[in-house]
C-alpha cells in the first residue's frame, strides 16, 4: 500500500498559426501538466483549457491542489477514485481529465501494458485522423491544405460569411474528403439545411456542431433533413446527455477534456454505439500527452480528429505518430508518452 503523490504546473502551447474559429482567434492555448506518482512509478496527464469551456490555468491549479487521494490504498480503485475527483466540484472536466489520464498512465505502467491492449482495443482499426484548416485568407488557406497533404481527411473551420470561400479555395487545391466545424455559427435551420446540400455536393462526409447547442429543435429538423450526418460538440459533453441527444444529431464528438477523461470517453463510446449513433474522437490543442491518451480508444470511433498536438510548436512528449494519415501508438505502457530528451521542463 503506497502513497499518492500528485503534481501539476502550467504549461502554454505555441500555435504554429493564427488558430481562428467562429467566435474567436488565439495564438497560444494555456495547459496545465500533471504527474500522479505511486510507489516511484509516474503517471503524466494534462488539462487544455480552450476559451469555451471556461477553466484557466488558475482555476485548474486550485481544482487540483484541493485533491486528496491519502483515502485510497491502491491505484487499481480507479473507480472510487475517479468518482471521488468527479464529486469535488461541478464542471472543471479538464482539470479531472488531467488526473484521469494520469492514473491511467500510472495504472498501464504498473501492469506493465500499453491501455488499448489492456482495453482489448486493435491499433489497426484507428480510422485516419483529420488534420484542422482554421478560418483564414485564400493564400493562407491554400499552403495549410498543402502542409497538410499527408492526411486523407481535413477538417474545415466554417461559421462565417467566408463559409463558400473557404470551401472553394481548398477545392481549388485538393478533392480530398473534407469534414466542416461550425461551432455553432448558423443561427437559421434554412440557412444550415441549404449549407449541407452546398457542402455534400463538395465531398463534405459530415458536419459538426453546425447550430448553436440550445437550439435543439432546429438541430433535430436540421439532422432530420440533412444529406450528411450532424455531429453534435459542444452540444455533447458528457455521458449523461447522449440519450436525449438521439435524433437530434446523427453522432457524438467526445473530447477528453469535455468528459473528464478516459474512464467516460470509453463509457461514451460505448453507449453511442448502443443507441445506433456516430462516434467521432477530438482533442483540444494539447501535448501529445492527452492526444496519445485519447488515442487509446480510438479504435472504437468511425472518425478521429487527433491533430492537437500537430498545430503546436512546443510539444515537451513524444506519444502517437502520424503518418501518411494514420495514428500509429506507441508500444509503451500506459498512454504511452515520454518526455522528450530536449525539455528541459
Amino acid at each position: 500500500m503506497g502513497k499518492f503523490t500528485l503534481r501539476f504546473r502550467p504549461y502554454t502551447l505555441e500555435m504554429r498559426h493564427v488558430f481562428t474559429v467562429a467566435s474567436y482567434s488565439r495564438t497560444t492555448t494555456p495547459v496545465v501538466l500533471t504527474e500522479l506518482e505511486y510507489e516511484g512509478v509516474i503517471g503524466y496527464g494534462e488539462a487544455s483549457m480552450p476559451p469555451y469551456l471556461g477553466e484557466s490555468q488558475e482555476s485548474v491549479m486550485s481544482f487540483l491542489a484541493r485533491v486528496d487521494l491519502s483515502a485510497f490504498l491502491s491505484p487499481f480503485q480507479t473507480e472510487d477514485i475517479l468518482q471521488y475527483v468527479d464529486a469535488l466540484a461541478d464542471k472543471n472536466t479538464a482539470a479531472k481529465a488531467a488526473i484521469d489520464i494520469a492514473l491511467h498512465d500510472l495504472l498501464g505502467k504498473l501492469m506493465g501494458q500499453p491501455f488499448h491492449k489492456i482495453w482489448g482495443l486493435n491499433p489497426s482499426d484507428i480510422p485516419p485522423t483529420s488534420y484542422t484548416i482554421g478560418i483564414d485568407t485564400e493564400n493562407v488557406i491554400r499552403k495549410k491544405v498543402l502542409e497538410a497533404e499527408q492526411f486523407k481527411i481535413l477538417k474545415v473551420k466554417l461559421g462565417l460569411e467566408t463559409d463558400k470561400m473557404i470551401i472553394d479555395t481548398i477545392r481549388s487545391v485538393t478533392d480530398i474528403p473534407l469534414c466542416a466545424d461550425v461551432n455553432q455559427g448558423w443561427k437559421s435551420k434554412e440557412q444550415a439545411l441549404e449549407m449541407t446540400h452546398w457542402l455534400a455536393e463538395r465531398n463534405v462526409v459530415f458536419l459538426e456542431q453546425p447550430m448553436p447547442k440550445e437550439q435543439i429543435d432546429d438541430m433535430a429538423w436540421l439532422t432530420e433533413h440533412s444529406p450528411i450526418p450532424t455531429i453534435a460538440d459542444e452540444g455533447c459533453q458528457r455521458y449523461s446527455e447522449i440519450v436525449g441527444l438521439k435524433g437530434v444529431y446523427t453522432g457524438i464528438n467526445i473530447k477528453l477534456m469535455k468528459c473528464t477523461g478516459m474512464r467516460e470517453a470509453k463509457k461514451m463510446a460505448e453507449l453511442a454505439r448502443a443507441l445506433g449513433m456516430k462516434v467521432m474522437l477530438g482533442c483540444m490543442t494539447e501535448t501529445s500527452c492527452a492526444i496519445t491518451a485519447a488515442a487509446q480508444l480510438a479504435p472504437l470511433v468511425d472518425w478521429a480528429d487527433l491533430d492537437g498536438a500537430l498545430l503546436i510548436g512546443n510539444d515537451i512528449y513524444d506519444g502517437m505518430q502520424v503518418v501518411d494519415g494514420m495514428c500509429h501508438l506507441p508500444d509503451r505502457p500506459g498512454i504511452g508518452i515520454v518526455q522528450k530528451k530536449e525539455s528541459n521542463q
